[in-house]
């Protein structure tokens, strides 16, 4: 059965590191919608990143991804999915199952996870990354908080 799986949230929650996780587990393919919007100059903009670009950015990816899914092959796709109208872009363009989990945690924990990165993205992004993507709650919630990549992942499992 083909199916892809969409992991969204706020910036530090976790999203990049439990997607390629359970893509690697479930030999599917991992796209990054972030890398997408960076290597398409869709993510310099003055202020927040419109939703036109989201969907710009499914546009490039659709034809790779149903590809894929032609092939059989499950999709995890890693991003923050700001916009509803982005998820359901998505899955109007795309055939098969599709699993939503949005990730969640403390803002403090969003920011403390980032400034542990090589290329921190800063306190003022993880607050407002955190804003933006908290307003479009989809599909399964599971908090990322106090827990470790393979618990967060096996509860993602059970739901597939």
């Amino acid at each position: 059965m083909t199916f892809y799986i969409i992991i969204r949230g706020p910036l530090g929650v976790g999203k990049s590191t439990i997607s390629k996780s359970i893509a690697k587990e479930l030999n599917a393919e991992y796209i990054s919608i972030d890398k997408v919007l960076s290597e398409n100059g869709l993510d310099k903009v003055e202020n927040d990143i419109p939703e036109k670009n989201f969907i710009k950015a499914n546009e490039i990816i659709l034809p790779k991804a149903q590809e894929i899914l032609s092939r059989g092959k499950p999709i995890v796709f890693d991003g923050n999915f700001y916009f509803h109208a982005q998820i359901s872009h998505l899955i109007e363009n795309l055939e098969g199952q599709h699993y939503i989990f949005t990730l969640d945690a403390s803002i403090g924990t969003c920011i403390r996870r980032d400034a542990q990165r090589e290329k921190p993205c800063g306190e003022d992004a993880a607050k407002a990354v955190y804003s933006l993507a908290s307003r479009v709650i989809y599909g399964q919630k599971i908090s990322t908080e106090n827990k470790s990549i393979e618990q967060v992942i096996e509860e993602i499992k059970k739901q597939l």
